[in-house]
């Protein structure tokens, strides 16, 4: 039957029920118990044996057999499912609806979400089940679900329809569980450790503590634009200014930029600013943000992903850029006198799109993302970064052209970014205005001067340490998702053919 003839079918039964003086769309239903719990509480029952006890569930029916005066249907609550056992002879001696068996069975379909009560009893097949005496629609659904035998498949559908991929695909509901587990223990951590959670704008007049491509809006009664932010940082370093030593914030950030399976543009990150530290005590510390909540949420820290083995057992590796690049391409950065002879040698070693590279540090940073990037799979701190490509971090202490900043690559993708915070309100000057005219040159990822955060670090912000880190990627490598919108309850999608 088409899809309209069965919407059509189930708004006939809607009517009926309406008929009968039924409310198709209930308003309550006073839940005692839930599936898994039961599941749990009676898993000793012997077969054939029934427990007088009232119970009252309610969820989603999955599926309905009908064998004449009995009938089975499996329902899906929040927690699991449970079957249900209905007796024509108990329903109809119990409940005042005339014929309410058969109301039952005609009237119900897989996906309408019903309410029940009754005894707990296991069928002779060994079956845990709700004995039903009484039952309400409370709701009628009126498309169908997927086929119960090849389930939603379809990828782009399942992201459309997110509502659907979660009944029909238990394991995507796990991990949507699990993120919220994951984020709650990481704030439960912080908070520990006497961190304080405070909110930064979404809106800003300068979108700045990142390079990436802002969203643009308009303030119609303040008659400006604004952005929305890119990132947190230069927020959460006011604050720090301001007498908060430990702070941070986890939430959405809005990046105008390509979608793929690592990429969205609308995503969660947590970033943290610790007074007084330096990038080698944020390592540790954000060693514990990742353990920590895989040991809480599931149980260890020998995980797979896609295939293969992490070990997320601490310390990890810590090695400088420049080391990496060395042993993945002999190339030693180090050496080179000019730009034009380290650029000849990573041609030679076949690093392409340099053209654009205008100081040996980006330079180094393209031969790392092309030859190095992909093959650091278990969790690895790649540190000590050239300063051209760190505009906000402080210059190393102990070596010229670097800055104290760290990248944790964990199947061979970026997780983690943390860095010696640029507390010198001069020299933050000056970084950002070089950044201001690559913005002014065409480059839509640089950022522009914000004057107030110029400002605020003239008053003085305490040594610093920051680190950034994406929840998306965290969920996708504890709960092994292929991609970023696997972890993502709604990721943007383009419209569909036909859409408005």
């Amino acid at each position: 039957m088409a899809s309209d003839d069965l919407r059509a079918t189930r708004l006939e039964k809607v009517a009926q029920l309406k008929a009968l003086g039924l409310n198709p769309y209930a308003y309550r239903w006073e839940v005692t118990h839930q599936a898994q719990a039961l599941q749990e509480q009676y898993r000793e029952l012997a077969d054939g044996e029934e427990v007088e006890v009232e119970v009252a569930i309610a969820g989603r029916i999955l599926t309905r057999r009908v064998f004449g005066k009995l009938a089975f249907f499996t329902l899906q609550d929040e927690t699991g499912t449970i079957q249900l056992y209905l007796d024509k002879a108990k329903i109809e001696a119990e409940m005042p609806l005339p014929d309410a068996f058969n109301h039952l069975k005609q009237l119900t379909d897989a996906g309408d979400i019903l309410g029940v009560k009754g005894s707990i009893k296991r069928t002779e097949k060994g079956e845990l089940s709700v004995k039903v005496s009484h039952y309400s629609i409370l709701t009628k659904s009126l498309l169908p679900l997927p086929d119960k035998w090849h389930g939603l498949t379809d990828v782009e559908k399942r992201y459309r329809q997110r509502y659907v991929d979660l009944i029909v695909n238990p394991e995507v509901q796990q991990t949507f569980r699990r993120r919220a587990l994951i984020t709650a223990s990481i704030r439960r951590m912080l908070n520990l450790k006497n961190f304080i959670e405070i909110e930064t704008p979404v809106l800003q007049s300068e979108a700045g503590g990142a390079d990436a491509r802002p969203f643009v809006t308009y303030h119609n009664t303040l008659e400006m634009d604004l952005y929305l932010r890119i990132a947190t940082e230069l927020h959460l370093k006011r604050l720090v200014v301001g007498g908060f030593e430990r702070v941070f914030e986890l939430g959405r950030i809005f990046r105008n930029e390509g979608v793929s399976t690592r990429h969205n543009p609308e995503f969660t990150s947590i970033e943290i600013y610790q007074a007084y530290g330096d990038y080698k005590e944020m390592m540790t510390l954000t060693e514990e943000m990742i353990t920590t909540p895989a040991q809480e949420v599931l149980k260890t820290l020998q995980i797979t992903y896609q295939g293969e083995a992490i070990d997320l057992t601490p310390p990890w590796r810590r090695v400088t850029m420049h080391d990496l690049v060395k042993e993945h391409t002999g190339l030693d950065f180090a050496a080179f006198a000019t730009l034009e002879e380290a650029k000849a040698a990573a041609k030679a070693a076949g690093i392409h799109g340099t053209e654009d590279c205008g100081a040996i540090g980006k330079l180094l940073n393209e031969v790392f993302e092309q030859k190095v990037e992909a093959t650091l799979i278990q969790p690895t701190f790649v540190i000590d970064y050239p300063v051209e490509i760190s505009p906000l971090a402080k210059p190393h202490r102990s070596k010229p052209g670097l800055v104290e900043r760290f990248e944790l690559f964990i199947v061979g993708r970026e997780t983690a970014n943390g860095f010696s915070e640029l507390t010198d309100p001069i020299e933050q000057r000056e970084r950002l205005e070089a950044q201001a005219a690559r913005k002014a040159e065409g480059d839509l990822e640089a950022q522009g001067v914000d004057e107030d955060f110029l400002t605020a670090l003239e008053y003085g912000m305490p040594p610093t340490v920051g680190m950034g880190m994406g929840i998306d990627r965290l969920v996708m490598l504890l709960c092994d998702c292929a991609s970023i919108r696997d972890a993502i309850a709604f990721p943007l999608l383009k419209p569909e053919v036909g859409e408005a």
